[in-house]
């Protein structure tokens, strides 16, 4: 039987509708995809507390979740995952990458122009369509 996660994502569009993105380390069955910052929901968390310690620990940077965006259900191979994501704002002029390859802004409009992970794609598909 594959493992369940429940995962939380931090969607961050500035005032140009252009989305913050990060890639993956290459390491594991998503290696080098691009995704939203993030990560696992701990026991006993909230979505926004998790949301606000992962971007922390990804990023050392603090964010506020706004609202909900999107919950998205997918099987990988060797998992399945539940992703919450929520529209965030949050100061990234000095974030530090501490868990992922690279992050660059991309505009809405250019968002599938990346080799995205499959659970994060039906997101990027609503906010191609909500920001142009």
């Amino acid at each position: 039987m594959k493992r369940q996660i429940e995962v939380v994502g931090a969607i961050f569009i500035d005032e140009q509708n252009n989305v913050f993105c990060t890639r993956r380390k290459n390491i594991g069955e998503l290696a080098l995809k691009w995704e939203f910052p993030g990560g696992k929901i701990e026991p006993g968390e909230t979505q926004q507390a998790s949301l606000k310690r992962e971007i922390m620990e990804e990023l050392e940077t603090s964010v506020t979740a706004l609202d909900h965006f999107l919950t998205v259900h997918h099987e990988y191979k060797t998992f399945n995952i539940t992703f919450h994501s929520f529209l965030c704002e949050g100061s990234l002029t000095n974030y530090v990458l501490n868990d992922h390859e690279e992050a660059k802004w991309v505009n809405s409009q250019n968002l599938l122009e990346l080799d995205w992970a499959e659970a994060d794609l039906p997101i990027v598909i609503k906010i191609m369509g909500e920001f142009k």
